[in-house]
């Protein structure tokens, strides 16, 4: 069946049983094994990294029509993708998460939707994103693609907050016209890259000031790729309460019930969690921000992020020659060592029994509970938590670790006050 006929039939029938979303049994296998995995790697690469000005570049002056023509020009001769999946599995990393298509239009895969792409558009001439999605099924890394809502080039998109002054005709918005392109598109990468594990979305932001609600028909667009892919989930980034047929919720900037960044006050749902940030300031490459957080920085959203059940999707920004930029790589290659270390306190755990503390945070596997003590004032470690400790140890050394009961907290007595990145104690329950 050809790809438009399919699209066309699919939709007409979609819409009835969108609505209500039962996930597959893939899907929820899908989801276990993404709760499981607690680290990715966030890429945010394209034509604006030649740039250096970060991924929003064309949001903030250019003209789309010569904004558009630095694809000419881009020619990212470093590019290895087998090198890039090893030092992201090198990194303690499970999944990768990479912008297929970002707001700027341009796409890092071989699309027959226009020329305006990695393949046709480049003399590149190589598929990114097919390159990627091999070495992941090679090396044991899950893929999931970032997939812009909006775009800032395409006139029949309709235009939003943003993107308002790239010299696209307003007059010619014409959303069916926009939303059959990108359900080609999402087919296109659903069909022709493999296992896609997840399809994360960004832009749903861009109509939430509209005096009349935007309708960006999701449910028959998240019906598509689940019908696509079975084991396909939909995360989107639209920093509200997740919507039905989404099998991820996502924090930008945040961790899970914080809102220091103004992006994430939704409520907390049930579904599998993640946050994403960035390691230095901005998401794409930008040639001046060296302002990289420092490795235990790092460790330490990771490790409060398990202890809040969530992963942590970290985030690199590509040069526009196709290497990741080396104080990236020294970040990863820590964490990575810490990991190797302590990731079974980190992988495959959930949500401690408390809150996080003003020391730290807890994660819990099965019947083992891992304090994760990170910025003490004493040694003396207050668990507000009832839950009977039969032992208490140094999980690195074994050393035996006192403890008492007040009340219904649980204390653990240290030695010493703990100067490490993370000192971690294991308790049997």
């Amino acid at each position: 069946m050809k790809l438009y006929t399919f699209l066309a039939s699919f939709l007409l029938t979609a819409g009835a049983v969108a609505q209500s979303y039962e996930p597959s049994p893939e899907v929820l296998k899908s989801r276990e094994e993404f709760a499981a995995d607690r680290f990715g790697i966030f890429l945010h690469w394209g034509i604006y990294s030649m740039f250096g000005q970060g991924e929003w570049y064309l949001n903030y002056g250019p003209q789309a029509e010569e904004y558009m023509k630095a694809a000419k020009g881009f020619y990212p001769a470093d590019f290895n993708a087998a090198e890039w999946v090893a030092a992201i599995k090198d990194a303690g990393a499970k999944y990768i998460c990479i912008t297929s298509r970002h707001h700027d239009g341009f796409s890092m895969f071989d699309t027959a939707e226009n020329d305006y792409n990695i393949v046709d558009g480049t003399p590149f001439k190589r598929d990114i994103l097919k390159e990627l999605s091999e070495e992941c099924e090679k090396q044991g890394i899950a893929l999931h693609v970032y997939y812009s809502h909006l775009d800032w080039v395409r006139d029949d998109y309709p235009q939003g907050r943003t993107g308002k002054n790239t010299g696209r005709d307003a007059s010619k918005a014409n959303w069916d016209s926009y939303y059959g392109f990108m359900n080609r598109q999402l087919t296109e990468l659903l069909t022709n890259y493999g296992p896609i594990r997840a399809i994360w979305f960004d832009g749903w932001w861009d109509h939430d000031e509209d005096t009349t609600p935007f309708n960006w028909h999701l449910p028959e667009q998240y019906e598509l790729i689940h019908k696509l892919q079975p084991s396909c989930m939909v995360a989107n980034n639209h920093h509200q309460t997740p919507f039905p047929g989404e099998d991820i919720q996502i924090f930008e900037r945040d961790l899970p019930g914080e809102n220091t960044a103004g992006l994430s006050g939704q409520e907390v749902s049930r579904l599998p969690l993640e946050t994403c940030n960035t390691m230095n300031g901005m998401w794409g490459y930008k040639l001046l921000d060296q302002n990289y957080k420092d490795t235990p920085t790092l460790i330490r959203y990771l490790v409060k992020a398990a202890g809040m059940g969530a992963n942590l999707l970290l985030n690199v920004g590509p040069q526009p020659n196709g290497e990741l930029p080396a104080t990236a790589l020294a970040r990863m290659k820590e964490m990575g060592e810490w990991l190797r270390s302590n990731g079974e306190t980190i992988y495959g755990t959930e949500a401690g029994p408390f809150p996080a503390q003003s020391w730290g945070t807890s994660t819990r596997k099965g019947d083992r509970l891992f304090v994760h003590v990170m910025t003490p004032e004493t040694n003396t470690i207050v668990l507000p938590t009832d839950m009977k400790i039969k032992k208490a140890f140094e999980y690195s050394t074994g050393k035996p670790v006192k403890t008492s009961r007040i009340g219904n907290n649980t204390i653990l007595i240290l030695d010493s006050i703990p100067n490490a990145i993370d000192h971690i104690i294991e308790c049997s329950l």
